[in-house]
């Protein structure tokens, strides 16, 4: 038993994870054959049964350092639980920097209602910071919203660009209101003037005299004041004459996404005919 003994405490010397098997043989033989034959024999039974034991590996643990792996370990599951609850859901169709497409058709609607020029996609993805395909499906479905309730406004396309505007059925009403309240009028001669310009843009002005049969100016400085019609550079002609032609801010006044817009010269005549 006492070999046994020195046997078990050279193990422990040899570290916490040594086999028994380490053990140099010719030490253990050595020890052995010192004893009397009878104890030598039990020590010999003693060491065949260590042999087996060491054949599965005896390992010697230690309480403290397995404390504290399973603590470190629950401390790491407890982080990777919480890191797993504040990341927020990904979902497949929102856009890049909102969280869902709902926030996007409100913020597009937020800016559109404050903006006083019509937003294009361009401008709303670059305020967002967001691909233009996105802003394109989020009006889309924003104008389907909005357009369905049947309000006194509408989301529509105009000048290049997305504004609210009132129903054309309403109209009426609003010219009724409008009239009320002081506004500065274009002349019949500018009223001229313009619809010669935005149906034979770019135009010169020795042109537009030559269809009107009178000069026009003062409609052509008026005009440029409204900043309904602007300069289109020179025609290559004799003298060069400057042309003309009208402004987004044209666009803007008489509601049109663009000049394609414009009544054609036969419904004029329709309505000339008609009265």
């Amino acid at each position: 038993m006492a070999m046994l003994k020195k046997i078990k405490e050279r193990l422990q010397k040899m570290g916490k994870t040594e086999s028994v098997e380490d053990v140099q043989a010719e030490d253990i033989q050595e020890e052995v054959a010192a004893l009397p034959e009878a104890e030598a024999s039990t020590t010999l039974d003693e060491e065949a049964m260590i042999q087996a034991e060491s054949e599965e590996g005896v390992i010697i643990h230690d309480a403290d350092a397995e404390d504290a792996l399973e603590e470190l370990a629950l401390r790491a599951a407890e982080e990777e639980k919480q890191v797993a609850q504040a990341e927020p859901v990904e979902d497949e169709n929102a856009p890049h920097n909102v969280r869902s497409m709902a926030e996007m058709m409100a913020i597009i609607e937020a800016l559109i209602f404050v903006s006083e020029e019509p937003l294009s996609v361009k401008a709303l993805a670059d305020v967002l910071k967001e691909d233009r395909g996105w802003i394109e499906t989020a009006l889309e479905g924003l104008a389907e919203e909005f357009n369905s309730r049947n309000g006194g406004l509408h989301l529509r396309e105009v000048a290049g660009g997305w504004q609210f505007a009132t129903r054309p059925e309403h109209h009426e009403h609003v010219r009724a209101f409008l009239k009320s309240r002081p506004s500065a009028k274009l002349s019949l001669a500018s009223l001229e003037t313009l619809a010669v310009i935005a149906y034979k843009q770019p135009i010169t002005v020795p042109e537009i005299l030559e269809i009107r049969g009178v000069q026009s100016p003062s409609a052509i400085k008026t005009l440029l004041d409204k900043r309904l019609i602007k300069a289109c550079g020179r025609k290559e002609t004799i003298g060069r004459p400057m042309m003309y032609g009208t402004s987004k801010e044209f666009l803007l006044q008489f509601g049109l996404k663009d000049l394609s817009e414009l009544p054609s010269i036969e419904d004029f005549e329709d309505l000339a005919g008609g009265a």
